[in-house]
């Protein structure tokens, strides 16, 4: 006979739902079994199943671990742990970060900067939309080429300059120069296609393609950069026209692009890659006007300065058009410059004006303060390691401009934390071949990479293009974007969020740039530093 289920004594509950309050309701437990201990329930335990014989315990890709278990639920999501507990506990990892091993992070990780590899072929570089025309070049294919050409002819010298110093030849480190400033004087930018004398030039025929010294060169030592740049390319019937971007990264100076130590990411921090390039472009236009004798007297050319209205003062310089044969029906025209003259043997000399300068020497290694008169040759080579390409770009531009010499000087912060104010510590001239044979840059070599680029844009339809320095690889892209991009009134539709690039802002330093028309601060596109 089977034995009957007892319930047990369930008390009465007249006022409603659930046990009742009364204290009488425990005698109840009376019929629970002996010496059994009672275990508190806590909120933070996790009750479920007894067992789960779903899970599956097959997954190759996933580590084992004595948790591994179809009676372990700590890992189920369907048994929330209060909220409230949750927030109230934070982990903390006491191991130091990870160092880099490849120098700054941004320079190799920088997401927002790269060019995205969209599913519809698409890209965008700063506010503009660009379509792939599936053109990569990588350098390793640069370094292999080799075009000779012959001396060029002078079609027009534009401008003035003022006599060189040579008071300053003579700066040491013990009897320092404080930087001046030049607010009052107006220093030009302008691009290939805002020139009246090159738009002159073109419809006379002069030349088939047209370009400044400051894009030629970036082209000419694309190999040694690091940063990201861009060039605009213009193919108008049988003409050719590389332009730069209004704010362009190559209006600006790089530091440090080429050294391994790696430099702030935060771009307000005074020793960022962005900030350094804004005071390095500072330092050089004022260094490039104190180092001239200012007794008014002034060599003239050919014509004025094609970009300054009568009566402004600007700064001292001389435009040099200057066009060579690159092939038997193609000509190269472009705008060199020269920033001063100098009496030698009674007879004039070109120079150029640039100024290397120093910003902390924890990240060089070396204290010009105490090398550079005993040791210059090390300091020199510790700048051609760390400014590898603005060296061969300052080179490759005193050779277009057939410079008789290039002035280097070396400039540093009065206090490595005030980038405002600064000092010339010593002033070295070098003559542009002898310099390039000593950093190892062929001039047949930079002429084969122009060649090179001008013959396969050559080849494109007609139309305007982009030539990108992918941010991440060695190796240049060409993008064919409207006809109408980087115009002043060009208008395209809005981008998403992510992708929004911030205004710039007013440069702190007051670099001044001129366009061609009005004076204006120098601003710099976020997405340009791409």
């Amino acid at each position: 006979m089977v034995g009957g289920f007892e319930v047990g004594a369930v008390p009465y509950n007249p006022d409603g739902w659930g046990p009742p309050d009364s204290t009488d309701s425990l005698v109840a437990s009376s019929n629970l079994p002996l010496n059994v201990p009672f275990a508190p329930f806590s909120r933070s335990d996790r009750l479920g199943r007894i067992a789960d014989w779903t899970r599956t315990m097959n997954n190759p890709g996933r580590p084992k671990t004595a948790s591994d278990s179809v009676f372990d639920f700590t890992n189920d999501d369907s048994f929330p742990a209060n909220a409230d507990e949750d927030m109230s506990f934070r982990l903390v990892d006491g191991k130091p970060p990870p160092r880099p091993k490849f120098g700054p992070k941004w320079r190799f990780n920088q997401q927002r900067t790269q060019l995205p590899q969209r599913r519809d072929e698409e890209v965008k570089l700063g506010s503009a939309r660009l379509r792939r025309s599936g053109l990569a070049i990588p350098f390793s294919t640069f370094s292999k080429l080799s075009f000779s050409v012959p001396e060029p002819e002078d079609l027009l010298l534009c401008g003035g300059l003022e006599f060189y110093d040579r008071a300053y030849d003579r700066i040491t480190p013990k009897n320092e120069r404080r930087l001046e400033r030049f607010k009052n004087r107006n220093f030009f930018k302008v691009t290939t296609t805002d020139d009246p004398v090159i738009r002159r030039l073109a419809n006379e025929d002069k030349a088939t393609v047209f370009a400044t010294d400051a894009i030629l060169s970036s082209l000419m030592c694309a190999t040694r950069s690091v940063y990201s740049w861009d060039i605009v390319v213009q193919r108008v019937g049988n003409k050719l026209f590389f332009d730069k971007r209004d704010g362009s990264q190559l209006d600006l100076l790089p530091v440090h692009e080429t050294s391994q130590e790696p430099l702030p990411e935060a771009k307000d921090d005074i020793n960022s890659a962005y900030s350094l390039s804004v005071e390095a472009a500072y330092i050089n236009q004022n260094f490039s006007q104190q180092v001239l004798v200012r007794d008014g007297s002034k060599v003239a050319f050919d014509e004025p300065n094609p970009f300054a209205n009568e009566g402004e003062e600007v700064a001292s310089v001389a435009y040099r058009y200057r066009r060579w044969k690159l092939d038997d029906d193609m000509y190269l025209v472009a705008r060199c410059e020269v920033q001063s003259v100098m009496e030698v043997n009674k007879q004039r000399s070109f120079l150029t004006l640039n100024a290397l300068n120093e910003f902390d020497p924890k990240y060089s290694g070396v204290d010009w303060r105490q090398k550079l008169e005993t040791q210059r040759g090390a300091v020199l080579a510790t700048e051609l390691k760390n400014n590898a390409n603005k060296l061969a770009k300052w080179t490759a531009q005193a050779l277009l401009a057939s410079a008789d010499m290039m002035k280097l000087g070396y400039v540093s912060r009065v206090h490595p934390r005030d980038h405002f104010n600064h000092v010339i510590l010593a002033v070295v001239g070098y003559k542009p071949k002898d310099f390039a044979a000593q950093i190892n840059l062929n001039t047949s070599n930079m002429w084969g990479i122009v060649k090179s680029i001008v013959d396969l844009c050559m080849k494109l339809n007609e139309g305007k293009y982009v030539l990108v320095k992918d941010p991440s690889k060695p190796q240049v892209r060409i993008y064919e974007v409207p006809a109408d991009a980087f115009e002043n009134d060009y208008v395209e539709e809005p981008l998403a969020e992510e992708d929004q690039v911030q205004p710039p802002g007013e440069d702190e330093n007051g670099v001044t740039v001129n366009a061609g028309t009005d004076d204006a601060e120098e601003k710099v596109d976020a997405a340009s530093q791409a």
